[in-house]
């Protein structure tokens, strides 16, 4: 009985499977789904080569964009030479101490140092604007 009975559910669960699965049938359609995904395949491919050329283009020009900034601060350089007949050679070279590191400096320095520091200062740039003026 005991057999029979689990006989009867396992044919039961089975049943309600093939249904299942004959509605999925029903509502896609295996043929079409399989198209859609070789277009896919097709698609994703072409964007994979798409962006290997992209690359390979932007890794080319990377080294060629160097080169045109080295050449255009040369021209901008030759430029600037022209326009100060050569005055430009005379000038200091510039200044990297930020405002704020300077500023540092001299609340390390002590009394008088700190006058003298600025004084040295003002007149450094007092005599840079003149080399320009020139």
């Amino acid at each position: 009985m005991k057999n029979q009975l689990s006989l009867l559910r396992v044919s039961g669960s089975i049943q309600k499977s093939t249904e299942v699965m004959q509605a999925m049938q029903r509502l896609v359609n295996v043929p079409e789904v399989a198209a859609t995904m070789r277009e896919m395949s097709k698609e994703m491919m072409k964007a994979g080569i798409m962006e290997e050329m992209i690359e390979e283009t932007m890794e080319s020009i990377e080294p060629d964009m160097e080169d045109m900034e080295e050449q255009a601060q040369e021209e901008i350089d030759k430029v600037l030479w022209e326009l100060t007949a050569g005055a430009l050679g005379k000038v200091p070279a510039v200044v990297t101490d930020t405002p704020s590191s300077s500023k540092d400096k001299h609340e390390e320095a002590v009394g008088g140092e700190e006058e003298e520091e600025d004084h040295d200062d003002l007149e450094d740039m007092k005599s840079r604007l003149e080399a320009l003026r020139s």
